[in-house]
């Protein structure tokens, strides 16, 4: 990838605009992927509460993927594992909770009673391995690669869960396509050779939009992560901090993006199922995936203090995604989300990005 020579010693307006401008081409990268997916999922007839919750997420979460590898790969386990907590926390804080303080967002509640306990156990895991490692190994707990391998293979279970869950919704689902067309027997072969041809053109055009997006999100997450890196390193600030406020929002725009416009164009059940997809494969696929790369250390003799990723960054991960599963609770009998429920999630965002920043200042 690129040298990360040509970020040491650069002024740090430039490292900003470099950065600036890798987090907007990672958006648009992602936005491409994102588009190149869904489409494919809409031609395989997925429901969109499902695609929003798998395909969509996938796409949306490869930014905090990247991002985690290359630091992983770097030697910077804070960036790893505080760029995947951080983006749960602003997935559901932020994203989810300024989409209810929006709309009244839908409670469906075949995918929130399955999809939705997948997300709190799923960090629910993450949670107690790193305590547990740490109750063991003490200021020498790292997560190894067989963790990795474990969570990756959960994904793999996940997804194809997901897909038998998919075909069940849309068979319980009414058709909205097809009524009152002809049938096989009375379109011409011509016609159908013609639709076949067109789809089969569609189906490459997305795999296309797929791959020209994932180079995309690789190539900037890196420019992203050096920039990031070296901006930290002049100011004096922990990577994990850095890491779980600036980064992680950075790289959970694909989601915010995605999730305003699904609002925007009237599918607002899009962004639920994106955002609790989001938070799994935040777990599974990110830090997995980094785990693989390289052990993860937990704590972070830069930080202040170097226990913060396990006091402050997980604690308030299951706040927040406990918060939300009272609130699933509560919109399931409704069948929606009420819009005062936006404010304890943002408030908490919130509240941990102020920690954040008053504890970098009193280093």
């Amino acid at each position: 990838m690129i040298p990360e020579a040509w970020f040491i010693g650069a002024h740090w307006s430039v490292l900003l605009v470099v950065g600036a401008v890798a987090m907007f081409t990672l958006m648009h990268g992602a936005d491409w992927l994102v588009k190149g997916a869904s489409g494919l999922a809409y031609e395989l007839g997925v429901p969109k509460i499902i695609v929003g919750a798998t395909v969509v997420s996938l796409g949306t979460t490869a930014p905090e993927c990247a991002v985690s590898v290359m630091a992983a790969w770097g030697g910077k386990s804070g960036l790893a594992l505080g760029n995947a907590v951080g983006s749960i926390i602003a997935d559901t804080g932020l994203i989810f909770g300024l989409g209810c303080l929006l709309v009244a967002l839908p409670a469906d509640r075949f995918l929130l009673s399955r999809q939705g306990w997948v997300q709190v156990g799923a960090a629910t895991l993450l949670a107690a391995l790193c305590y547990g490692v740490y109750a063991v190994d003490g200021q020498d707990a790292t997560l190894d690669r067989w963790v990795g391998v474990l969570f990756l293979a959960m994904l793999v279970a996940y997804m194809a869960i997901s897909i038998r869950w998919s075909k069940q919704m849309a068979g319980s689902a009414t058709p909205t396509h097809g009524q009152g067309e002809p049938s096989a027997a009375s379109s011409s072969e011509g016609v159908d050779g013609a639709r076949t041809a067109s789809r089969a053109k569609q189906t490459f055009l997305l795999l296309g939009l797929i791959v020209v997006g994932l180079a995309v999100v690789v190539l900037s997450s890196d420019v992203l992560i050096k920039s990031v890196s070296e901006l930290a390193r002049q100011m004096g600030i922990p990577d994990v901090v850095i890491a779980s406020t600036i980064v992680a929002l950075g790289t959970s725009l694909p989601e915010l993006v995605v999730g305003l416009t699904s609002l925007r164009r009237g599918h607002p059940e899009l962004l639920v199922g994106n955002v609790i997809g989001a938070d799994i494969l935040n777990v599974l696929f990110v830090i997995g995936a980094a785990a693989i790369a390289m052990p993860l250390p937990i704590i972070d003799p830069l930080a202040t203090p170097p226990e913060i990723f396990l006091w402050l960054h997980l604690p308030m991960m299951m706040l927040v995604l406990l918060t939300f599963r009272v609130f699933i609770h509560a919109a399931v009998k409704k069948g929606r989300f009420s819009k005062w429920m936006g404010w304890p999630l943002v408030g908490m965002y919130l509240a941990f990005v102020i920690v954040q920043f008053v504890l970098s200042l009193a280093k």
